[in-house]
This record gives structure tokens, C-alpha cells and sequence, in this order.
């Protein structure tokens, strides 16, 4: 199963293998303390993206749009949709994407889901 939490929420069992999605690092935290397998930057919206969608749901539908195309195609991304199609061939493996956001709903690493979950529906 494929989730999605906020770095600030402590770790749980059922997490699984936990990825940060964010190309900036969540502020307050050490390295040290954020339990997870791996940081995938590259896959994170642009700068110029980021703040041209401020979180804004009226923006979110375009986001997407504008999202996809900048990650579709990237080694990162086959890479992170790779680990969530072996892990949840197993029975209890879950992926978890990390990100910072407030936003807990129009961010990231809800975009990010919903493009790996059409990718795994795909093929």
C-alpha cells in the first residue's frame, strides 16, 4: 500500500519503507532523526513551480499537470514506482512518502501518489 505523511508525525510499524519527496530538508529536523530509506529530491517540483502553486486548490488540478510533465520520465521516478510495485507485491508492504508541507492534502507527495498509483494501474 502506498501512503503519504508528514515527516513531523513519529515513525509507525505499518509505515514500511519511508522515502522523503521534498527537494528541500524538513527545517527542525537532524538527519539522524528522520527514520527513513532513502531521499529522492530530484523528484520534487521546481522552485519555480513550487511557489507558482503555493498550495493553492484552485491551482491544484493544473499543479499536477505542470508536476507530471516535469517529473515523467525520471530515473528517480521509475526508481520510486520500482519499490512501490515490490513492496506491495508482499503482503503488509507498505511505502510511505514523506514530505514537510502543512498542507495535507495539496502537496507533493499527494501528487506523487496519485501519478505512481495510475502508473501501477497502467501496466
Amino acid at each position: 500500500m502506498l501512503k503519504t505523511k508528514r515527516v513531523y508525525v513519529p515513525p509507525s510499524p505499518d509505515d514500511g519503507v519511508r522515502i522523503l519527496v521534498d527537494r528541500i530538508w524538513p527545517r527542525g529536523i537532524r538527519k539522524e532523526d528522520l527514520r527513513m530509506e532513502a531521499w529522492y529530491r530530484d523528484i520534487a517540483p521546481s522552485d519555480d513551480l513550487r511557489k507558482w502553486f503555493s498550495h493553492d486548490p484552485e491551482k491544484w488540478e493544473e499543479f499536477k499537470k505542470r508536476f507530471f510533465k516535469e517529473i515523467n520520465g525520471k530515473d528517480e521516478f521509475k526508481k520510486l514506482v520500482g519499490i512501490v510495485r515490490e513492496k506491495s507485491s508482499k503482503a503488509g508492504g507498505n511505502v510511505t512518502l514523506l514530505f514537510s508541507s502543512r498542507e495535507e492534502v495539496y502537496n507533493n507527495a499527494s501528487a506523487l501518489k496519485e501519478f505512481i498509483e495510475k502508473e501501477l494501474r497502467a501496466k
